[in-house]
Parts: structure tokens; sequence; C-alpha cells
């Protein structure tokens, strides 16, 4: 149990942990443009004035003149120039920063990717090693980057966010909401202030409506105060603080094994929703949980598969009294609100052992208790033969009990003759301490009681008789009966806590053994069997391990060996698989299976379930075999995903071994066709010159087909290789497009080529030979498979974001769905634009090329007059233009 007036081990050592390091704040916003940059640069001037050491690692103005003139006055450590694909690109030059040393730097956008060639990959990672060397750091980021919100943000804008930063990022700084109201934001992007007039227009119909800016702007003020609320209550901990300090509510709700609890988890649940509160779930383990019936355990088992399923942290904590386990699990959850379910006992009940909700409204301060009606119709109180059976210990404690004092009179008659009378009622103490501290308090009491009447009839004058004459030795007897009850009591309670100690230290060793046997499993079989096999071992269960596949789950690993299930243990799997929930025996769902399907859950999702079922079909777990099964699921889980992880990184590398190992083929042959075709093409030229015939010119154009196959393996392996010399200068799409087309004017005949580029079009920076071999491959597609007779279209276009260059064709088109496909190596498609002979790689190349120019493709079908598209698409950044620009993503 933790004592809430001691530091908490864990809480200190993540504080220590941050002595010598540099201090992070992130300046969090809800969207672009609520002036995250501007007020990082505002307050780091502010400490520049007040004398600290502030330079500006890396800021991105994009055009905006107020956020310029905030930069007047700071010093700037130049950007690192990097070679990236033909671009010289600026990123933050670590080592400039960490030579300079100042006490605090500002870096913009946390969540941006550095380009090929950096240090690290993140920009967030070059901030954690500045944190490392001590100097702290200002930076700024949306709330879509939060990598745990990535999904939910996308599910409503539409838009999903490449760039993220970890969750852990922001639970270590210090966070700064930098907020403004939706529509004044609304109200900056129609002036300008955030984007270009035409991106403005498209960001307000999308990415800026005001729905989705006030769901942003609550996103961002949760999860900030989710931070602040963990870092406060590491801090309290770790300085063992009293007190909640909480800004926001935390709920507790205390169950037991009766059926009323569950009344009490869904009232907790809807206080919990109505306060926007995390919640917990708790039973108190004490000696009187060991004399529950089955039914009263499988009652609590539901209890807090109820309160788990309704979203509650469940725990179950041993303590020598209910009172004292939930103060402590108060202290150290900080909870501010606790439900409570009241019975109503008779007088004598409460007069022998108290009220714990009288108790709790006494000792726990500041905590509101919320105490509902606990009665339960039809249970009554306990018959005698449980009473014996159970509260009061078994017969055979009594017996020896008896027996020891029998032993102590016989001794006490021996010595009668040489010590004290007063000196033989010590010797009763001793069958006293032995009974309560062996067998429990009602054994001492009973010790007591038979001790000071086995004193009375064998010492105390007159012996033979339970009279007494002399009044001092009725004082004596109370004395002793006294001394017996508080003996007890005591040697009762030291059991207790020895008890709940020997429990504690026992789940901890099987948890600590069953993380060794994990560790040494050499592959993901072993790794599944070992689970199965020391799950079974450490709760006496038989269990069974399956994972998902196209025909349901499949049965991976068994202990002892299992051959297969029933369809209803498959249908209870599959749907603890679909919910990440408990199914089977002993849930709430498909229990008439003889099995217990326990999630195995990761990051990643639902990687398989674990079954349980016992020998004699009975209920799978007790419940005070749960929160051992729960800890052993998530070791279980993490070992599993960290199996899953290798083995993928494995399948990579051999990926990437063999995608190399064919490139370094496709060059090497390529390489060596190369140069008998350039004499073949030589000759042909030559032999055309002297001896024309039809012969011949068929046997040159087989050639030059044939060195044009060369060709594109050559730039395919160069593509593969990321290998591609990259020479950006400004370039004339209208130019580019006459220059394709001559080129390729044989493959062209029969086809009209219609060029439907507008004047207005500006320069872009592209490679113009890489561009050339894309258009040359789409014209040579288009010429190919377009119907005999019919034009091919060239059409460029300006969008508010980007330049598109279509190439048209009237053939057979594309099926549908095959859209992406079409761009795959060696990819043919039948019934498509594709279907006549070629090698599948033309497409693949202007795939290739185009992003390695920064450029992105897609193909369509053309509705009228059908046939393919294939569309290369400029990005704004790439168009020479003086217009700031900043993309949403």
């Amino acid at each position: 149990m933790n004592d809430p007036d001691r530091r908490d081990p864990e809480a200190f050592l993540r504080q220590a942990a941050q002595e010598g390091r540099g201090r992070l704040k992130i300046f969090l916003g809800a969207a672009p443009g609520v002036g995250k940059t501007y007020e990082m640069l505002t307050d780091g001037m502010q400490r520049r004035k007040a004398g600290i050491d502030v330079v500006v690692g890396v800021v991105e103005t994009h055009g905006r003149k107020e956020t310029e003139a905030l930069l007047v006055g700071h010093e700037i450590i130049l950007r690192r120039s990097i070679d990236h694909m033909g671009h010289r690109l600026g990123e933050m030059d670590i080592d400039a920063i960490l030579e300079r040393r100042p006490a605090l730097v500002l870096v913009d956008e946390l969540a941006h990717t550095n380009a090929t060639g950096s240090r690290h990959p993140k920009r967030y990672q070059d901030v954690e090693e500045l944190l490392d060397a001590g100097i702290d750091v200002y930076s700024t980021v949306n709330i879509q980057h939060v990598e745990s919100l990535n999904d939910v943000v996308a599910s409503f804008t539409r838009v999903r966010v490449r760039e993220t930063v970890p969750d852990s990022i922001l639970e270590m700084a210090e966070i700064e909401v930098v907020d403004i109201p939706p529509d004044e934001l609304i109200e900056r992007l129609k002036d300008g202030k955030v984007y270009i007039p035409q991106e403005a227009t498209r960001a307000l119909g999308h990415f800026f409506s005001k729905s989705n800016l006030t769901a942003l702007r609550e996103m961002a003020l949760r999860r900030a105060a989710q931070a602040v609320d963990a870092q406060m209550l590491d801090y309290v901990r770790a300085h063992a603080l009293a007190g909640s300090f909480a800004a926001g509510e935390r709920i507790l709700v205390a169950i037991s094994e009766v059926p009323s609890a569950q009344g009490l988890v869904r009232a907790a649940k809807r206080l919990a929703d109505a306060l926007k509160a995390p919640w917990a779930a708790v039973h108190i383990e004490t000696q009187r949980s060991l004399a529950f019936t089955a039914q009263e355990r499988e009652q609590l088992a539901d209890t807090m598969a109820l309160a788990s399923r309704l979203g509650a942290t469940t725990a179950t904590i041993p303590a020598p009294s209910v009172v004292e386990g939930l103060r402590h699990y108060l202290g150290d959850a900080r909870a501010t609100q606790i439900v409570i379910g009241k019975s109503t006992r008779s007088w004598w009940f409460e007069l022998r052992y108290g009220s714990v909700v009288d108790k709790l409204v006494r000792e726990v301060g500041d905590v509101a208790i919320h105490v509902l009606p606990g009665d339960d119709p039809g249970r009554g109180p306990r018959s005698l033969a449980q009473m014996v059976g159970q509260g009061w210990g078994q017969p055979i404690d009594y017996v020896w009990s008896t027996l020891m004092i029998m032993g102590m009179t016989a001794l006490g008659r021996l010595l009668i003759e040489i010590i004290d009378l007063g000196n033989i009622a010590l010797l009763y103490l001793i069958p006293v301490m032995f009974a309560a501290a062996s067998f429990g308090l009602r054994a001492g009491l009973f010790s007591g009681l038979l001790s000071s009447l086995a004193y009375n009839f064998f010492f105390l004058p007159p012996t033979g008789t339970l009279t007494v004459n002399n009044p001092e030795n009725v004082i004596s007897i109370l004395v002793l009966l006294g001394v017996a009850i508080v003996t007890s009591q005591f040697a009762a309670l030291v059991r207790a806590k020895a008890d709940l100690a020997q429990t504690s230290a026992r789940q901890n060793a099987a948890l600590a053994g069953f993380s060794r046997q994990l560790t040494v499993s050499a592959s993901q079989e072993e790794l599944m069997q070992t689970i199965c096999a020391e799950v079974s071992r450490l709760l006496s269960v038989r269990t069974v391990l399956l994972l998902p596949s196209r025909d349901g789950p499949e049965l991976r690993a068994a202990f002892p060996p299992e051959d297969r299930l029933e369809q209803i243990e498959r249908a209870a799997a599959q749907w603890a698989m679909d919910n990440a929930q408990p199914a089977g025996r002993g849930s709430s769902t498909l229990t008439a299976s003889d099995w217990l399907f326990h999630p195995l859950r990761t990051t990643r999702g639902v990687l398989g379930v674990l079954g349980l079922a016992r020998e004699d079909a009975g209920a799978p777990l007790r419940s005070d075999q749960i929160p051992l099964l729960m800890s052993l699921l998530d070791q279980a889980s993490i070992a599993f995903d960290r199996m899953a992880l290798e083995e993928e990184m494995l399948d990579a590398r051999q990926i990437r071994e063999r995608d190399r190992l064919r490139s370094a083929l496709l060059s090497s042959v390529s390489h060596d066709l190369r140069t008998p075709l350039t004499t073949i093409i030589s000759a042909m030229h030559e032999l055309k010159r002297q001896h024309p015939s039809e012969l011949v010119d068929t046997v040159d154009a087989e050639a030059q087909r044939l060195n044009r196959f060369v060709a594109n393996l050559l730039d395919m392996a160069r593509v593969e290789a990321g290998a591609l010399p990259l020479k950006v200068e400004p370039t004339d799409l209208f130019d580019a497009v006459a220059g394709a087309v001559h080129d390729t004017r044989k493959s062209l005949i029969g086809h009209e080529v219609k060029v439907d580029i507008l004047p207005d079009i500006p320069l872009v920076r592209v490679d113009p030979t890489l561009l050339h071999h894309c258009l040359i491959n789409l014209l040579d597609n288009a010429g190919r498979y377009g119907d005999p007779g019919t034009p091919v279209i060239v059409r460029g276009r300006r969008l508010p974001d980007a330049i598109t260059l279509s190439v048209l064709d009237e053939g057979p088109g594309i099926p549908s769905g095959a859209e992406s496909r079409v761009f795959d190596t060696f990819t043919r498609l039948e019934g498509s634009d594709r279907v006549k002979h070629g090698t599948g790689l033309g497409l693949a190349i202007v795939k290739g090329f185009a992003e390695a120019m920064g450029l992105r493709v897609s193909a369509t079908n053309n509705p009228d007059p059908f046939g393919a598209c294939f569309t290369i698409i400029i990005p704004h950044a790439l168009i020479i233009t003086e217009l700031p620009h900043e993309d949403i993503i």
C-alpha cells in the first residue's frame, strides 16, 4: 500500500531525470493562423530584454509582415543548406546552435519533417537533442499534429496530417495555448493574413469551416488540460503534497461483491460523462474477501468487467480495511469525488463494525462523497453454517487452541510451587497470541475467554470451581481477559497484513517470472506457446491463443494442446477481436461459450485474443485473479507487439535487400545490352542509307524499340536506387510539350496532337530532361493505345494551388479501381490502355521521375469522349511566383 505522505518513487525519478535538461515550452494552437509563431517571438523578445541569451533556430514567417517584423532584434542562426534531389533546402543547423550554446532557442513548426541527409528525420528529435544539452526550447505545433489525435482530426476535417509529434513530447513540455475565436480566425483568413486569396477561398469551404475550427479549438484546450493535469500529479506525488490539486474532476467508485454494485458503476459512469471526467472502479480486498462464496466471486468479476467495458480504470487493492484501502487509493489517484453504496445494517452490526460511509466522511477530508442505496433484495443474513465455515474459521482451529490451553494448564500445575500465581496467568497469553496469529481474531478471542476460565478453575482458590473469593483475583481474571483480547486484536492485524503482503509478493513474483519467460522467447510461435503455458500455470486454467486471419480467428497456440474450437467459441473470439472487449463465459457477451476470451490490446490495435477455460467447465476466473490476469495480458501484449515489430523490420530488410539486388541486376543487364545495341543501331542506319528496303526498316524499328526498353530499364534502376541527378531550372511548359511531341512523332502517326495550354501558364522549377522523359512516355502510351484516327490532347491548366498537365487519348480507358495500380512497375492491366505489347515500365518511370522532382501523377478515365487521362500535378511550391504559401497539412 502506498503511503500518501511518502514521495512516489516513479514520479520522483521522472522529475530527477529532468535535472540538467533544458525546458521545453510549446505554443499550442487549434489551426494555422492563430498566432503561435507571433506569440513565441513576442515571448522570446521579452526573455531577451530580461537578460536571457535567446537565439532563433528556425522560424517560418510565410511572408507575413507582422511576423517578419518581430524577427528584428533577434540573433538568427543561419540555416544549413542541404541538397535534396537538386533542390537546395534550408534546415535548422543544430551543430551551430550547440556550438553557440544559448540559454533559449526558438524553433518553429515542431512537427516538421527534415530533408534527407539531416541528422534526424524529424525536427522534434532535433529539439530533444537540444534539451539533452541543457538548452531551453520554445516551439510551436497545431493540435492536428499530435499523434494520438491524428485519426480523430481526419474523421471530421477530411484532411489527414502526415507530419505528427508523439504525445510524450507534449507530456514533458510546458504548454501555452494560443487561442482566438473561430469567427476571428475566419476574418483573418478572408483578409489574406493566413493564406493567399485563392487558397483562402478553398480553405474556407473545407478545413477552415466554423464547425471544424470549433472542434479543433476544444481539442486543443482539452489536450493542454490533460498535459497540465498529468504534470501536476507527477509533481504532487514526487513531493508528497496533500490534497487533490484538481482543476478538473476525477471520479472513483467503490465496488463490492453485492449485485447492487453494478448500479453504482452505472451511476459513476453517468456522473463521469456529465462532468467529462476520468473515472476508476476499485475493489478493496480485505480478509473478508477470502470468505467469498463462488457466487459472490462471480458477481464481483461481472461488476469489474462492466466497469471496464464502460471505460473505467479498474483496480483491486489489498488493505487491512475498506476505509483504509479507499483512503490510500483516493490519495494516490487524487480523486475529487467518490461514489459508494450504503446498505441498511442493524444497530448491533454498526456498533460492532462501524459504518464505512461514516468513517469515510470523517477521514477523507475534501473529497465529495456520493452515497447511494446499496440494499439487495433477497440478500438475507448468512446462515450459521456459513458464519462458522467462513467468518468463524474451521473447527480444527478451535481444537488446536483448546489443546494448547490444556498444555499451558498442565505446565502451570507443574510450576505452581516454583513461580508466583500472577506469572502463571502470563503463560496463557502464549496460546492466545498463537491462535490469533494462526487462525484469526475469533480464534484468539475464544482462546482468551477459555484461558481466563481455565486460570480461574485450576489456579484461583477455591480451585475446581469457577467461584472467586478474593476480589483481587477477580481483577486478575479481568486483566487476563482484557490483555488476551487486545493481544488477539494485534496478532490478528499483523496476520492480516502479512497475508496481504504475501499475496502482493506472490503476484509480483509471478509477474517477474512471466516477464523473464517472455523475454527469452526467440520466435513468435515460441512466444505464443510460452504465453499460454505460463498463464495456464499461474491461473490453473486451460488456455488458447488465436490470431486474426481471412477465415476468422486462427488457433495458433494452446496449453494443454487443443485441436479445435466450437463455432460458439470462434464467434466469441471474433467479437473480442472486433470490439477489443472480453467475450464468452464470465463476460456479458456470448456467455454460452465455455471459454472466456480477452483481447491482447496494443497501440496498433488488437493483435489477438487469449482464451481461458477450466477443466470442470466452471467460471474461468475468480475475482481475486482478475488483477493478475490484467497484468499478464498487458505484459503479453507488449511482448507480442515487440515480436511482431521485429518480424516486420526483418521483412522490411529483406524487401530492401531484394529491391537492391533487383536494381543491381537491372542496371547490369541494361548496361551490358546498351553496347551491342548501339552498334546494331549505327549499322542499321548505314545499311538504310546504302540499301533501303522494308526489311531493313523493320529491323531498325525493332532495334529502336529494344533500345527504348533498355533505356527504360536503366531509368527504372536509377529511380529505385534514388540516384537521379536533378538539374532544376525555370521551364516553359509549352516548350517542354512541343519538344516531347516532336520526339514522339513516329509513335503518334495516325493521331492529331492538340496542345491546349493557356498562354498565362507561369514557368515552373523542374528538371527539363526528366519532365521531357515523362511527357515522352505519356505521349508514347497515348499513341500506342488510343484508337486509330483519334486525337491526342495535351492540356495545361492553372488551379489555385497547382498546375496540371494532362495527356488524354480516346482508347479503351482504365478498369475501375485500377487507377493507382497502373503506375506500378511491370504492371499491365487487361482491358485497359496497357493491353497491347509493352514492358509495363513506361508509366512507372513517369511516376518515379515525377516524384523525384516533387510532382504527383494520377490516372483517370475521361468521360466524353471516353479514354484515359494521365495527369502530372505541379504543386504551388514549384511555380515561379512571389506569393507566399503555407500547406494546410
